[in-house]
């Protein structure tokens, strides 16, 4: 190899192996009730996760009406990042693979507000799904208990 090639491939391996933590930080946009408490807890936890987040003053329910959120897979608040809907509690690890992955879906969907998931501290931990949707489809991206996959 010529000292060039060494040096570039030097270089290679000195990069992160997740490229996505190397990208600039994200910004949501959470649509949640004002005094929500857990709603909160979840911002917060993004942002040590190093999101940008900023909570958009407005009507939720029809941001997840306009954002094709299914009722079934409702939570207490939803957002928006990089094109994708993140509705509920989903930990900030599964919305860090899906803008990596890019999968052709609307976004994540934590249903409802088990305890454990991120801004649903305290109490026994449960372990939920963190579904991937679309308009005519869903599936399992990621089992939890607490912010750790299982």
């Amino acid at each position: 190899m010529k000292r060039r090639e060494l040096l570039l491939a030097a270089g290679a391996a000195l990069l992160p192996a997740n490229l996505a933590a190397a990208s600039p930080a994200k910004t949501l946009t959470v649509f949640k009730d004002p005094a929500c408490g857990c709603c909160d807890g979840w911002v917060a936890h993004m942002r040590q996760a190093g999101f940008r987040v900023t909570v958009a003053a407005g009507d939720v329910y029809a941001a997840k009406e306009r954002l094709g959120v299914p009722e079934d897979l409702a939570s207490c608040h939803t957002a928006t990042v990089d094109g994708y809907v993140i509705e509920g509690h989903a930990p900030a690890d599964a919305v860090r693979r899906l803008l990596a992955e890019r999968p052709a879906a609307t976004g994540l969907a934590v249903p409802g507000m088990p305890a454990g998931s991120p801004g649903m501290e305290g109490g026994a931990p449960e372990t939920y799904d963190v579904v991937v949707f679309g308009p005519r489809s869903r599936a399992t991206f990621g089992r939890y208990r607490e912010t750790r996959a299982v």
